[in-house]
């Protein structure tokens, strides 16, 4: 028994105490560092040439991978929907169908993917390769802000790129739907067209880009968070891309979730 209570002892201490310890101090330094971005814009001292560099080099590694998933993608939901409303009767609809089916799940998530997984992984490896060199404790000897100069920006980017991204996904996946079911699925486009544009609203758009914004904020924390904290030398660079990558994942997919749900909850869908 007491072997037992020794083994719930450790293992608490090793896996859920550790996790809600990380969890704690990544959103204690996600609000640090926001507003060290607000305070920085507002004193003038942002580092805007920071900034546009890690834009640029975010939206390198991210746009290629999104438009190569973003076209399977589109033509798979092409694929279903046209198969299920060929069933009951409704070809009419399939534009609404796939338009939303895009807009409202597969944009936000082919952006949460391609944010936690190049973006994110690129900021870890950067910070982490930046802490083991020791150039982190050598900023904080100098009096420079890590959090101001070299996580700041790094937010701001991935707000702004997975925003850009999140809309690019939106019209790759409705030009993909188009043109096969157009041209491969013999449908028309004034149906199409029509149908997206009576059932896709902008709260539907609005919403996608707000959750593009959130996915953004999270991946880039958690990649910043895991990156300054590494430990292991060298071998521990590897440990901690993928620790950063998996939590950003699995934090992106249950916030898309519980965003989703209060969507629904807030805006019902309307009966036509």
């Amino acid at each position: 028994m007491a072997d037992t209570a020794e083994w719930v002892k450790g293992y608490w201490r090793g896996h859920p105490r550790r996790s809600v310890e990380t969890l704690g101090r990544q959103v204690t330094m996600g609000g640090h560092a926001i507003s060290e971005l607000a305070l920085s814009i507002v004193r003038r001292r942002f580092p805007f040439t920071e900034f546009i560099r890690q834009c640029a080099f975010m939206a390198s590694v991210s746009a290629l991978p999104t438009v190569l998933v973003a076209i399977p993608v589109g033509v798979v939901v092409s694929i279903q929907v046209g198969s299920l409303v060929n069933q009951v009767g409704a070809t009419t609809f399939i534009g609404a169908v796939n338009g939303l089916g895009i807009i409202r799940q597969g944009a936000p998530l082919i952006t949460s993917l391609m944010i936690a997984g190049a973006v994110g992984s690129s900021i870890c490896a950067d910070l982490v390769s930046r802490t083991i060199r020791e150039e982190i404790d050598a900023m904080k000897v100098m009096g420079v802000d890590p959090l101001r100069r070299l996580v700041a920006p790094r937010i701001a980017a991935a707000m702004l790129v997975s925003v850009l991204l999140c809309g690019f996904v939106v019209f790759v996946g409705f030009l993909t739907g188009y043109v096969f079911n157009v041209y491969v699925q013999s449908g028309t486009s004034g149906s199409y067209i029509a149908t997206f544009a009576s059932f896709a609203v902008a709260n539907d758009l609005v919403i996608a880009l707000v959750k593009a914004f959130v996915f953004g904020v999270i991946a880039a924390v958690i990649a910043c968070d895991t990156g300054l904290h590494t430990h292991g030398g060298p071998g521990g660079v590897a440990n901690a891309v993928n620790s950063a990558v998996v939590n950003a994942a699995i934090m992106l997919f249950a916030v898309n979730i519980i965003i989703t749900q209060l969507y629904n909850t807030v805006f019902p869908a309307e009966v036509i």
